[in-house]
């Protein structure tokens, strides 16, 4: 059975260097075939972004939920992630992403504000109940042409951190006798 993943992009841009910097960050990461891969680009649901209640809405936020990893990027708005990703954020219940490994990603002009998908992202997704292997990710979008280097070293972070992570999960007492193991 093949790993779940998704990126929820919030970039109000559709197709996005958000979009691609997160696409490559899950290229780099997972092997070839061993995962199924979905996008949802919120650009292509303002429409529905704040209806209350959404069909559309609540079938993007359950398809996410029943992910095994989703990478969350963001442009960086003010020093923080964009509305548009907390407002998709915000439709989860306490514990809503709960068994979801989660990455937060931003992008940004520069690095002054590098910290941000650590000190803002992360924390609301370990709210929802995720799994953060780590820092999140920032990448300035100025060096779109060094995308492929500067990726692999994240990715490469990311993996050390989850084989790490994985060390532990199968020497727990109750993880081993409740989780299969893939």
């Amino acid at each position: 059975m093949a790993l779940k993943a998704t990126i929820v992009v919030g970039n109000p841009k559709p197709k996005s260097r958000t979009l691609k910097v997160a696409e490559t960050l899950v290229e780099k990461l997972l092997a070839p075939g061993s995962y199924e891969l979905e996008i949802i680009d919120l650009a292509d649901h303002t429409a529905e972004i704040f209806a209350w209640p959404s069909e559309e809405m609540a079938a993007l936020n359950a398809r996410v939920a029943e992910s095994d990893l989703a990478v969350f990027a963001s442009p960086t708005y003010k020093a923080s992630y964009t509305g548009l990703l907390k407002a998709f954020l915000d439709r989860y219940p306490a514990n809503g992403l709960a068994g979801v490994t989660a990455i937060p990603v931003h992008t940004g002009g520069d690095l002054t504000h590098a910290m941000g998908p650590t000190v803002n992202l992360a924390p609301l997704l370990v709210e929802l109940g995720a799994v953060v292997p780590g820092r999140g990710f920032y990448f300035v979008a100025g060096q779109m042409d060094h995308l492929d280097e500067i990726v692999d070293q994240a990715a490469a972070e990311y993996a050390a951190n989850l084989a790490r992570l994985a060390t532990v999960a199968a020497a727990t007492q109750s993880a081993t006798a409740s989780v299969p193991v893939s």
